[in-house]
């Protein structure tokens, strides 16, 4: 039982991460929308649209860790270090980006609990 509700939040979790692909579509707005600063220049926007995709990647990654049980404690595993990352890198900025990121991050470090109790307290060897 714990597996499924597990996936689901996986699942959720998932989908989640996948709406930062929006930087990949539409970096201007998205830097905007999250930082209050707009692109600069090509190099940023091409960064910032890998940024988004790799994102979005990790997304995608928990998506199949949810449905594929085999894989699934490794993709909480990378996912949730992707997550510690950027919730370090908004704090050391302090208040700065709060505003545009706190809630993201807020809502990563939701997971991030989740992901760590199913990995300390879940099925030691998930099988599909």
């Amino acid at each position: 039982m714990l597996d499924k509700v597990f996936a689901g939040i996986m699942a959720v979790g998932g989908v989640l991460t996948m709406t930062m692909l929006y930087a990949a579509v539409a970096p201007a707005a998205a830097t905007a929308s999250m930082f209050g600063e707009p692109v600069q220049g090509e190099a940023a926007t091409l960064v910032v649209r890998n940024w988004g995709i790799l994102i979005g990647l990790m997304g995608v990654l928990l998506i199949y860790g949810a449905w594929r049980p085999a894989v699934r404690k490794l993709a909480l595993v990378i996912a949730g270090l992707s997550k510690v990352a950027f919730i370090a890198l908004v704090l050391s900025a302090g208040d700065r980006f709060l505003g545009g990121l706190g809630l993201a991050a807020a809502i990563d470090g939701v997971m991030l609990a989740l992901f760590a109790a199913y990995i300390a307290f879940g099925r030691p060897n998930a099988v599909a």
